[in-house]
């Protein structure tokens, strides 16, 4: 038989419910969830049991009786819910019962009383239960001026990423988990234990939410599904549980588990502009947060908003706490409402860490009290001052807290520039209205409507650097197309953009799938380039170019082949295969990333462009000064001085961008007349690594584009994880270069998933950053989600457009594989040798290249090797045993022996690190990390056994023994033998 008093423990307030729940179940058992069908198995049967003989529901079908006790409100108006939502149950017409009154009116005119059974009778159990708690309530008024615009922030950045809203009473809830901490106090309750009062100290919170449920009939009844274990969480899993429930109760989906563990309730009765309540306590409740009204104070309600602003009134936020006087003293609750105010006021970075756990990237607003000067005083004119200094910060340094890093590798940080507070305005000035100088065509705003239409224009995921032009209509430009300018696409323009998103990742999975092991210089983690340049291509179509002409190196090459020059995916799977044209001067091996190809682009509106992409040896920005020339002999052909009809469009890395000179040597000539081409579109692949080396090793400069500043090119920094950010950059870059005919920059920040090609593990040298990669979804799958949301698009049109593409690809595949490609090797004759200096000792003993293995082999304490590099390590170990060495072995005897001798060793280069396709490896990363360990450089600190029988021991037989005939024994004749005549012989 079940347990009522557990019933009523465990429900609470959501025991009408349970009744509702049964009597579908009775009607209809498939009508609830499958835990509800078995939970229901004999519950009738101890209920009926239960009853009195003469109880007046006893007949009645339907259950009704003592589930009783459990947390609940008053059924007074000012007990309102988190969330209204919609009925989940209907309960059954109930019967009317006329009561005719022995003196009065007629029985028709007569009241009529309806008996209250069900869930209805349960409720005034409840009530009729509450009167015997011991309660006491405290309240505490909380100005809400921080909240509100922190809250703006968060709401602002999640609607432009898709990531739904963040309500007052998901603050407040959050503030009140925090709050526990401490006050802990407030997470106890009052039970008995065999008629013995005890109290019940929880190690964790399970917060009640308190939802109201309005039925079809118009009747309101109340639900607590329960947080539980709230204060493990972080806001982002708060949030998510506490929409989670809400969802599920509006779906009619709550289980028997979802009403367990509560021990404190939250409630908002502010949805209907109650300013405070004083809810009832249940006997297994001790506390009762509710949430009041956001609303000014009642005598400013009626004040003038320009008034409010001038005098700093904030709207407030009245919290209650309503407690069990039996188990939480008042000054508990005091203190524990006087620590949700100051959480709420920004207290232990109550908001920085609510940012961080949103994923926010940036500072959240902070609390500061008025300084108000008064009209005309000299301190008024000094804010005004200080707000048009704000204004050009914003426009020169805006791009420094820009959120562009798809990987959020640095913790956001305001620059001082940037923040309101070095200028003494603060969270009170946001109403207030100064000049604006004309910014976004308007001389007056508010300065909240200042900073928003600054951060839309500069710091969200567009960063524009361009004040360090000189010419002043150049940078008016900028400002007209950036500030207070919509950035909404049309469903139109979106799908195409996924379009070209659903092509370049078909294009990289299918080659990652089928060509198992071949290099191919991925595009991944970049895809967003082929939108990106699908659009500067577009427009250049569109606004009547000749041609254009591509230049860049190895990486996203084959896509942009395939998906903006048109190359046959035929030829691109055949080269796969082996089907290599013999007359290419670069040969085999990476020559398919090496080849150039000419062909049709074909814009959004059938507009046609002539597009070649030239061919480019292995060295990267070689091709840069050869782009330049074909476009300059193109444009002469043509004969059309100032028209610049032929569009060259450049693609960098950010390595190479930063660290080549010819980089530099070809932006140089971009102004003079005898080489300029009317202006280049530069677009950086920025994958944050230079082959192995990070960008703190890379370069002095803050970004990888900073050397286009010298001929005053203004620079476009994007987030490639935002793909439409992306296509609106390429608008603007190609208008800009159209309107004045010099270079433009675009700095797409991103990552490569692959590493440097894929046959190479970028995790060796950068653990950390590629385990954010690991986990990172693809723009596609990002961008998607986005649209989902949006109703723009279903899930399955999305995937329906991959799948045909991926198809495509697939019958192309087969066809190549029909046919055998014709033998690409050709016949080669090696040179002579031309002869070598004369021979050199240098040989080394043999315990100096055992020391050399035993140092490389043993890390330092604590040291986390990577995993893979484990193996290598012990690999070499075993062939060092057997008398062999591979080329890094080698190496590292070569470089180890001449440190031993005194000789010392500076390698530079990005590839010195670690060698080129990972042999070498001279510098380990700590796995955990990213701490370095350089075993070469501690050669001198490390002692060697000589002893027999040690792991490096010199005794004849041992692994590494010197007697003659062992593996590595000087006897003449022997492997290593130093006899004359032998391969490193002195003789």
């Amino acid at each position: 038989m079940v347990d009522e008093a557990s019933e009523a423990v465990a429900f609470g307030p959501n025991a009408w419910l349970v009744d509702e729940l049964y009597e579908r179940y009775m009607r209809d058992p498939s009508s609830v969830a499958e835990s509800w069908r078995d939970f229901f198995e004999g519950y009738g049967d101890h209920r009926l049991d239960s009853r009195a003989p003469d109880d007046p529901s006893s007949g009645d079908p339907g259950p009704s009786g003592p589930l009783s006790g459990g947390p609940g409100p008053s059924g007074a108006d000012e007990d309102l819910p988190v969330a209204p939502v919609a009925a989940v149950t209907v309960a059954p017409r109930l019967p009317e019962v006329t009561f005719s009154p022995p003196v009065g009116p007629t029985t028709e005119t007569a009241d009529k009383a309806v008996p209250l059974r069900g869930a209805a009778a349960r409720v005034a159990e409840n009530m009729e239960a509450s009167l015997g708690v011991p309660t006491a309530t405290s309240v505490r008024v909380v100005p809400a001026r921080l909240l509100e615009v922190n809250r703006k922030v968060l709401n602002g950045y999640l609607g432009r990423t898709g990531g739904g809203k963040v309500s007052v009473t998901h603050l407040v809830g959050w503030a009140v988990v925090r709050a526990t901490e401490s006050v802990p106090g407030m997470r106890r309750t009052f039970a008995r234990h065999d008629r013995q009062p005890v109290v019940v100290d929880h190690h964790h919170v399970g917060l009640g939410l308190a939802v109201d449920v309005e039925k079809p009939d118009g009747r309101r009844s109340l639900v607590v599904p329960c947080i539980r274990d709230a204060d493990t969480l972080d806001f982002r899993s708060f949030k998510a549980a506490y929409e989670e429930l809400i969802r599920r109760v509006r779906t009619g989906r709550v289980g028997a588990d979802d009403f367990a563990g509560v021990t404190m309730t939250l409630t908002n009765p502010g949805t209907l502009g109650t300013v405070q309540s004083v809810p009832r306590l249940m006997p297994d409740q001790a506390v009762i947060v509710g949430v009041g009204a956001l609303e000014f104070p009642a005598e400013w309600e009626g004040a003038d908003p320009r008034v409010l602003a001038q005098l700093g009134i904030s709207k407030v936020l009245t919290l209650t706490s309503t407690y069990d006087h039996r188990v939480i003293q008042g000054a508990e609750s005091g203190l524990f409402l006087k620590r949700i105010h100051e959480l709420l006021l920004g207290a232990d970075d109550f908001y920085r860490d609510v940012f961080v756990s949103a994923g926010v990237p940036y500072e959240p607003v902070r609390w500061r009290r008025d300084v108000n000067p008064g009209e005309g005083s000299d301190e008024e004119r000094a804010k005004q001052v200080h707000v048009q200094t704000l204004i050009n910060m914003y426009r020169v340094r805006g791009h420094l807290i820009a959120d562009l890093d798809p990987l959020r590798w640095k913790e956001p940080r305001t620059h001082p520039e940037l923040d309101p507070a070095t200028y003494g305005l603060t969270i009170w000035d946001l109403d207030r209205e100064f000049f604006t100088d004309g910014l976004a065509g308007t001389e007056v705003r508010p300065l909240g409507e200042v900073l928003g239409i600054l951060r839309d224009a500069y710091c969200r995921r567009v960063g524009v650097e361009y004040m360090h032009i000189q010419e002043p209509d150049q940078k008016h430009w900028i400002q007209e197309h950036v500030e207070g300018v919509s950035t909404a696409l049309t469903t139109e323009e979106q799908l195409h953009i996924l379009d070209r998103l659903n092509a370049a990742e078909a294009f990289e999975r299918f080659l990652h799938t089928k060509y198992v092991g071949h290099k191919r210089f991925g595009l991944e983690g970049a895809e967003s380039a082929i939108p990106l340049i699908d659009e500067v291509l577009d427009n250049a179509a569109r606004a009547g170019c000749d041609e254009a002409v591509l230049g860049m190196a190895h990486r996203g090459r084959l896509n942009v082949l395939a998906s903006i020059v048109g190359k046959s995916l035929r030829q691109i799977f055949r080269e796969f295969e082996g089907d290599i044209d013999p007359a290419t001067t670069q040969g085999s091996g990476d020559v398919k990333y090496h080849v150039g190809a000419s062909g049709k682009f074909v814009g959004r509106g059938g507009a046609e462009l002539p597009v070649s992409l030239a061919s480019n040896p292995s060295h990267l920005e070689a091709v840069d000064p050869v782009v330049e020339g074909m476009v300059r002999a193109k444009q002469d052909l043509i004969d059309q001085p100032e028209a610049f009809s032929v569009l060259p469009l450049v693609i960098h890395g950010d390595a190479a961008f930063a660290g080549q000179g010819v980089v530099a040597e070809t932006l140089n000539l971009s102004l003079l007349r005898g080489y300029r081409v009317g202006g280049t579109v530069h677009l950086v692949i920025n994958n944050q690594v230079g082959f192995t080396t990070s960008t703190q090793d890379a370069r002095s400069s803050v970004y990888a584009t900073d050397v286009a500043k010298m001929v005053q090119a203004p620079i476009f920094h994007v987030n490639g994880d935002d793909p439409e950010a992306c296509v609106r950059v390429a608008r603007l870059a190609f208008a800009f270069r159209q309107a004045f005919h010099k270079d433009v920059v675009v700095d797409m920040v991103c990552y490569r998933r692959h590493g440097h090609n894929e046959g190479d593990d970028p995790s060796y040298t950068q653990p950390l950053m590629y385990k954010r990669i690991e986990g990172r979804r693809s723009v596609r799958k990002l961008y998607t989600e986005t649209l989902v949301r949006r109703g723009d698009i279903g899930v399955a049109e999305a995937e329906k457009a991959l799948d045909d593409f991926v198809a495509r690809m697939q019958t192309a595949f087969d066809e190549t594989r029909q046919s055998t490609p014709p033998d690409p090797r050709v016949a080669r004759t090696s040179p002579a040798p031309l002869g070598a200096l004369p021979p050199v000792a240098t040989a080394v003993d043999r315990g100096v290249l055992d020391q050399v293995v035993d140092t490389v082999n043993r890390p330092p304490e604590g040291f986390v090797v990577h995993p893979k590099l484990i193996h290598q390590m012990e690999t070499r170990v075993e062939l060092w045993s057997a008398g062999l060495a591979d080329w890094a072995m080698a190496e590292i005897l070569a470089l180890g022996s001449l440190l031993l001798e005194g000789t010392d060793i500076r390698l530079s280069g990005q590839d010195s690190r670690r060698g080129t396709f990972s042999h070498r490896h001279s510098v380990l990363v700590d796995y955990q990390n990213g701490s370095e360990w350089v075993p070469l450089s501690s050669l001198s600190d490390t002692p060697f056994g000589h002893g027999a029988g040690t792991p490096f021991g010199h005794g004849a037989g041992t692994p590494f023994g010197h007697g003659a005939g062992t593996p590595f024994g000087h006897g003449a004749g022997t492997p290593f033998g130093h006899g004359a005549g032998t391969p490193f012989g002195h003789g």
